[in-house]
């Protein structure tokens, strides 16, 4: 086998990552409750009878009962593992268990990995074809060629279910996509290129046949292997796969071939492409040099002889990485929601060309944070997308889908192909389901939102969504230079000043107006005109507040950056508090897999009194109406309806009945201990006629401690997303957001603020 050339500390790294806490990197976990006597009954003997027999009278069912239509097995025989050779089915798990581990984070797919002993082509086809009751797909992994060729083919022809080599075709189609881009940049057209390919072995041949079906021709296609040119005659190292590609030809290396060629794809070995070599190649080449660890040429080495030249390679510390997962686990999402039979080459370019769409787009900050924070607009150095861009999955699951239908080979189509797209986000944002209602209504009535760190790369993200996507008027506080720099740092599309307008704290004509307003409203609160001067020239989050108060912003959004309480005592001066509200409060809504949960005050009130616990419950449930759910509130402490006469219990007992009188037609209760607001059983056996009913999801802390620590456990523990703070009880929109917020983070609080600013114009 070969020995791979990894570091003694990424090897040392790699043994305790796969040994510790347990061995391996998966394990299987139910999907259903099994706490009782009665759930042991429904999941086995006797209630599975009724699933079994619904599946005999009607074998679909089995894609309803089962996991089976989400469940793919990567199966290898172990003979041609990446970078090592044929090592064996047992060697090899480690690598299929991480494959599998990419199908579920990616696409939500569940795995088996299967590692067969066994070379011989029929006795393999027989094992997998017989597993075709247990899974919904067949990723084939790691078999070496030509006998990849053959398995596949038999196995697609004998099986109703998607069969696919990933080695093959996930390789095939990045490429393609790259070759698509690549072409487009260089003003070349597929049919008239010629095509000069170093390796004959499984991922080439399906890179040129995937090629050819994008409309390359193949006269104009040149392959090298191990011994030479592929030519006419030939009778070495040859098969029936390979044979398409052989040439009439007196050529025999590649260096007699690859004058002229426009592209070169390399899946063979280290150096094969020379230096001289590129430089004899056609005007703006394409040089695929794939091999790994180490390419066929080095970047550096090609652009030295051929600055004109695109390079595309397998590493990640290179522009263009052709990576794998940029595609089977959408290929297969799609292909598994269809229920599609196959994944035929309509379905895979369909996938090249949402890739190739793909990287035409401006980049996620996902993607740019996983390389670096700095972004490609699409060119030379940025043909395909990044494998970690979240929106992979929402442009090739649905393509894929689409040409599974189109072609007759789904089961079961879509009905709704937009809704199907909606539902994918699950995948990308955790809260795209929840953050939708606000999302509709935000693009319906655009609000003018302010963000006062405007130089902010997420904030710039998320402005540029904003934009996409109609769901509000940005405004950038920050310095138009340096906005303008990092816009085109980041590959952003955006046009400062005129996609969004500026406001520039070094030279704002209302500068002076601004200091006015301040003194208007805070002088008799301790603001000097001195001070007035300073703060409206250097702090950002006085000149956002200070724009909305003005009317000249809706909403604003500030706290990216410095302490969270120094910015809430400007936005107490300034915007104030609605009328009849104590002060401000801070609800943080954190999405579980268990579901969606609103916890209040996880910022700003150290010890809230019973009148203020009253006030923000009122408040938090009106804004949790807006994510279109009906508050289920508790008010928590560490005791049970009066099992205890502790300050903070009979705080929060008295704060339900301000709340009662104040608002009686809230689903409301406490005090109650923490598994009582959230296990029904429990609450019904210690107070049955409680308000509440079912699964609390509004959690009043009695103090911020209790708040902020049980935030922070679910965010980390249960690894929940959080959306805020969203702050509740100011005068107006704003939002004091903390130093870990994303750009997608930024997104979603900038869809709460406009959906409170139409409130509040709402409301007059």
């Amino acid at each position: 086998m070969a020995k791979s050339t990894l570091s003694a500390d990424l090897r040392s790294g790699a043994l305790v990552y796969h040994r510790l806490p347990k061995p391996g990197k998966l394990e299987i976990q139910a999907t259903k409750p099994l706490g009782n006597q009665r759930d042991l009954a429904l999941a086995y003997s006797p209630g599975v009878a009724a699933a079994c027999e619904a599946i005999v009278e009607d074998p679909a069912e089995a894609a309803e009962l089962t996991s089976r239509q989400n469940l793919v097995a990567v199966i290898t025989n172990g003979t041609a593992v990446l970078g090592l050779g044929d090592i064996g089915p047992l060697a090899s798990k480690p690598v299929m268990e991480g494959k599998a581990v990419l199908f579920k984070k990616f696409a939500g797919i569940d795995c088996f990995d299967i590692e067969v002993e066994q070379k011989n082509i029929e006795k393999f086809v027989e094992v997998v074809a017989a597993l075709e009751p247990t899974f919904g797909g067949i990723n084939l992994e790691d078999i070496k060629g030509p006998e990849c060729f053959e398995i596949e083919e038999q196995l697609k022809a004998r099986m109703n279910i998607p069969v696919f080599h990933d080695d093959q075709h996930g390789t095939a189609i990045i490429v393609s996509a790259a070759v698509l881009n690549g072409l487009d940049l260089a003003g070349k057209k597929i049919g008239d290129v010629k095509i000069v390919v170093s390796g004959a072995g499984a991922a080439a041949l399906a890179c040129l046949n995937l090629l050819v079906s994008l409309g390359a021709r193949t006269q104009n296609i040149w392959v090298t292997d191990l011994d030479g040119v592929v030519y006419k005659g030939r009778n070495t190292l040859m098969d029936r796969w390979k044979e398409v590609y052989a040439q009439e030809t007196q050529a025999r290396t590649l260096a007699e071939v690859i004058p002229g060629a426009d592209i070169f794809l390399g899946l063979s070995a280290a150096g094969v492409l020379k230096p001289e070599m590129a430089k004899e190649m056609a005007q703006k080449p394409l040089i695929l040099a794939l091999a790994n660890p180490y390419p066929e040429i080095m970047p550096e080495e090609a652009l030295a002889v051929r600055p004109d030249a695109m390079i595309c390679t397998g590493r990640s510390d290179y522009p263009n990485q052709v990576n794998n997962v940029l595609c089977f686990p959408y290929i297969f999402r799609g292909a598994l929601d269809v229920q599609a039979t196959t994944i035929n080459e309509p379905m895979k370019l369909a996938a090249v060309r949402a890739i190739a769409a793909l990287a035409r787009e401006a980049t996620s900050d996902v993607a740019a944070r996983a390389y670096g924070g700095e972004a490609s607009t699409f060119g030379a150095n940025s043909l395909i997308p990044n494998p970690f861009d979240p929106r992979l999955i929402l442009r090739i699951a649905p393509a894929v889908a689409e040409a599974a239908m189109a072609t007759g080979v789904a089961k079961k189509p879509l009905i709704d192909l937009e809704a199907y797209r909606e539902d994918l986000s699950r995948f990308v944002f955790r809260s795209g389901f929840l953050m939708k209602p606000l999302f509709a209504k935000a693009k319906a009535d655009p609000k003018r939102v302010i963000y006062a760190e405007g130089e902010d790369e997420r904030v710039l993200r998320a402005a540029q969504i904003a934009i996409e996507e109609g769901m509000a008027i940005p405004i950038l506080i920050g310095r138009p230079s340096v906005i303008e720099t990092r816009v085109k740092r980041f590959g952003l599309t955006i046009r400062p000043g005129i996609d969004c307008e500026l406001v520039n704290p070094e030279d704002d004509p209302r500068y002076r107006d601004y200091v006015q307003t301040y003194l208007d409203i805070a002088g008799r609160r301790g603001i000097t005109p001195e001070a007035a001067r300073a703060l409206v020239r250097t702090n950002n989050t006085v000149i956002a507040a200070l724009a909305v108060a003005r009317g000249e912003a809706d909403a604003m959004i500030t706290g990216l950056e410095g302490r969270f309480l120094s910015r809430l005592r400007h936005i107490r001066d300034i915007i104030g508090l609605e009328p009849g509200v104590c002060d401000i409060a801070a609800m943080t809504l954190i999405i579980t897999s268990k579901g969606a949960f609103f916890l209040a005050d996880t910022h700003v009130k150290h010890d809230p009194t019973a009148e203020e616990i009253a006030d923000m419950t009122i408040l938090a449930a009106g804004h949790v109406e807006r994510f279109g759910i009906a508050p289920k509130i508790a008010l928590l402490s560490h005791s049970d309806f009066g099992a205890a006469d502790t300050p903070s219990s009979i705080k929060m007992r008295k704060a339900v009945k301000l709340i009662q009188e104040r608002a009686p037609e809230l689903e409301c209760d406490g005090e109650m201990e923490a598994d009582t607001a959230l296990l029904a059983t429990i609450r019904d056996r210690v107070l049955p006629s409680s308000k509440l009913k079912g699964v609390a999801n509004v959690l009043i802390f009695p103090n911020l401690d209790a708040a902020n620590i049980a935030y922070q456990f679910a965010k980390v523990l249960a690894d929940a997303l959080p959306v805020g703070p969203i702050l509740i009880g100011a005068a107006k929109p704003v939002h004091i957001l903390t130093g870990s917020v994303t750009a997608r983070g930024v997104v979603n609080m900038t869809a709460v603020a406009v959906a409170e600013a139409q409130g509040r114009a709402a409301a007059g």
